[in-house]
């Protein structure tokens, strides 16, 4: 999203609820729009640790006016709406970070993701790539029912208990300061924000999105070049939905033209100059 104080690239968390947070709308999904209807609205001169203070109270009120299940939400942190965030603050020229997105400023490449996520891709990817190597199953095979997500699913949802714990996310509950990630961005000139759906990121979109397709090409499953906890599944576009933004720090902000693709997943691409 894009509005005349910020910039921001907001990634819904993938869905691992039983708690129905809107009836249209996974909970990653809702959690994405509530915060990028809140980044429009801000006033400008907000430092990041007041974003998330926030940002906090607002989604909290949202579970209030649903008449969310409090207690369950904050003893079970997975039944919770959460997003991820990467905001270039145009008063301040910071770029903020509360979860696993990513950026380049001036081509130098910066992203602060899940400490337990590397380690449970390659448990996900030397499962899959043993059955590969024992014929038990092909790429296609894996592609259209994936054993390695099904083994490590129950540590990624253990894992969650960790969220504005050890690591940040926005879910309704306190952000933790020493997981919110500022960069100063004063002298940059050129700045990219992106979602963690880009196991690549370059300079441009094309180049992005060519690394990406190289990358689908060579390692559907995503379990070698690129490890990550889930593959291209079968009828889908790619591993992750993506969004990607590029724009230079002075002058006015034109807006480019935005793609959306037509899978299963969401996919939102934006370039400015």
């Amino acid at each position: 999203m894009v509005s005349d104080s910020y910039i921001a690239v907001i990634d819904g968390s993938t869905n691992k609820s039983h708690v129905c947070h809107h009836p249209q709308l996974t909970g990653g999904q809702y959690c994405m729009k509530l915060v990028s209807q809140y980044i429009e609205s801000m006033p400008p001169h907000l430092t990041a640790q007041q974003f998330c203070r926030l940002i906090t109270a607002y989604i909290r009120f949202i579970y209030e006016q649903h008449e969310a299940p409090i207690d369950l939400l904050t003893q079970i942190s997975t039944e919770r709406m959460a997003a991820s965030a990467v905001i270039y603050s145009r008063q301040r020229r910071e770029v903020w970070f509360i979860g696993d997105c990513q950026c380049l400023i001036d081509g130098v490449h910066h992203e602060y993701p899940k400490p337990y996520e590397a380690a449970l891709a390659d448990i996900r990817s030397g499962y899959l790539r043993l059955q590969l190597m024992q014929d038990k199953a092909t790429v296609a095979d894996l592609q259209r029912h994936d054993p390695g997500r099904d083994l490590i699913l129950p540590m990624l949802i253990e894992s969650c208990k960790w969220q504005n714990r050890s690591f940040a996310v926005i879910d309704g509950f306190t952000i933790p300061e020493e997981h919110i990630h500022v960069l100063p961005a004063a002298e940059a000139s050129e700045i990219v924000l992106a979602s963690d759906g880009y196991p690549f990121l370059h300079p441009t979109l094309a180049r992005s999105e060519e690394a990406l397709s190289s990358q689908l090409a060579a390692d559907p499953l995503c379990i070698n070049t690129f490890r990550a906890t889930k593959g291209r599944m079968q009828g889908y576009s790619s591993f992750d939905d993506r969004s990607y933004i590029r724009f230079r720090t002075g002058g006015a902000l034109t807006p480019a033209p935005q793609g959306r693709e037509t899978t299963p997943e969401d996919r939102q691409t934006r370039e400015k100059k």
